[in-house]
């Protein structure tokens, strides 16, 4: 559907002029004649310069898709046709991107297609677990339930991911000031020491020394310096981007002694509320841990998944290749096997996956407590370790006068 530009007369006489959505002109003028709307102007809006260049689209974020989850739930449950809720959607929409996603969508199933199916063609907004989900609200007939899990589950993971995000930001900032602080010391400060130390002609303390030849380095090398720093994370990037690559990488980040244990617990917090809102939904669960390995974000988790899905594919019980892998702790193994001999394995995996929210939200506060006085003391240090260095020669000033 194209947007049209148009403007006319009211039944009052008074002139009105908007946007409309149609197939064509023809469509258009119908629409507004419709609304009594005469002596009309109908043309067909002016692309955007910008339009099909992706560094200029609006991105789709979480809160979006939420938003609109929950109104489309909504919407259903009231009794309201699909189409019409995904043409109200559509125009309610300020994001112009998910603004076309939603009219596309609303095309292809006014032609047929499922709404899974639909969404399956735009995997940068939909992802495979939100598409699988939809698929099975749609065979049950509760789409309208499964729309309302879909958004308790995006709203958990975005305030998971908050929690990642907040407790990064802190050490970011303060790293990323003292690289700053280091950079003009270096380049803008020590010259003016070197020089006046120069014209006294004495020999200068190993520390200034050492602190004089890194800013006469960082001076002519500077160009180099960045240009490196580019292409060491376009190689890593690349690197990361393969599977042995990212397969290594991933490893490392997950072993790790500070770190290793903080990604661990959300990898396990993801994975068990995924797979619980999967299985809950009635998606079988073969196929539901196909989607949790492709979610997972980490490689060392996502060959562990499929490797528990080839093992249960053979008919092992759900919990033995779980230990194997390694990666899931002894506690997760245990309440997945009694909840599987129970037959609650969904109600226990959103146990576990609350009680490692908790987990995360405690290993967060744990961490930000340890990266405080250790970016002090680097701060500390690093700075004062440059003014000690610089000073030094000042205590031999009034000898060599």
């Amino acid at each position: 559907m194209a947007i049209y530009v148009w403007k006319g007369k009211n039944s009052f006489g008074e002139t009105r002029k908007g946007e409309i959505e149609a197939v064509d002109e023809a469509g258009a003028r119908a629409q507004l004649k419709r609304q009594r709307v005469e002596n009309l102007t109908v043309k067909l809006k002016p692309k955007d310069l910008f339009e099909n260049i992706k560094l200029f689209k609006p991105k789709v974020t979480g809160k979006d898709i939420v938003i609109f989850t929950r109104q489309l739930s909504t919407m259903i449950d009231a009794g309201l046709p699909l189409v019409q809720c995904l043409q109200i959607l559509g125009k309610q929409q300020s994001n112009q991107t998910f603004k076309t996603v939603l009219t596309t969508i609303q095309s292809d199933v006014e032609t047929g297609t499922t709404l899974a199916d639909s969404m399956r063609k735009h995997p940068q907004v939909f992802d495979s677990l939100y598409a699988n989900m939809i698929e099975a609200g749609e065979l049950g007939g509760i789409l309208d339930t499964i729309l309302s899990r879909l958004a308790a589950f995006k709203e958990k993971s975005m305030a998971l991911q908050k929690k990642i995000k907040g407790a990064m930001t802190y050490p970011a900032i303060c790293l990323g000031i003292s690289l700053v602080i280091l950079v003009v010391i270096l380049v803008f400060v020590v010259p003016v020491f070197d020089k006046m130390f120069k014209d006294f002609g004495s020999t200068l303390p190993v520390p200034t020394q050492i602190v004089i030849d890194m800013s006469n380095f960082f001076k002519s090398n500077i160009i180099f310096l960045i240009i490196g720093a580019f292409v060491l994370s376009w190689i890593v990037k690349k690197i990361y981007n393969t599977d042995k690559g990212r397969l290594k990488i991933d490893n490392m980040i997950l072993w790790s002694p500070v770190v290793g244990t903080l990604v661990r617990k959300v990898a396990v917090a993801k994975f068990t509320r995924t797979l619980s809102t999967l299985l809950q939904s009635g998606v079988p669960i073969l196929d539901s841990l196909q989607v949790v390995a492709r979610t997972s974000g980490n490689k060392i988790i996502e060959r562990a998944v499929i490797r528990v899905a080839s093992s249960i594919a053979e008919g092992r019980p759900f919990a033995d290749p779980l230990e194997e892998s390694g990666v899931f702790p002894n506690m997760v193994v245990q309440m997945i096997n009694v909840g599987e001999s129970v037959g609650a394995l969904d109600t226990m995996l959103e146990k576990i996956a609350d009680f490692y929210d908790e987990e995360v939200d405690q290993a967060v506060q744990n961490l930000t407590a340890m990266i405080e006085p250790f970016m002090m003391v680097f701060l500390g240090g690093m700075i004062g370790g440059l003014v000690v260095a610089m000073y030094l020669p000042i205590f031999k000033i009034a000898s060599v006068v």
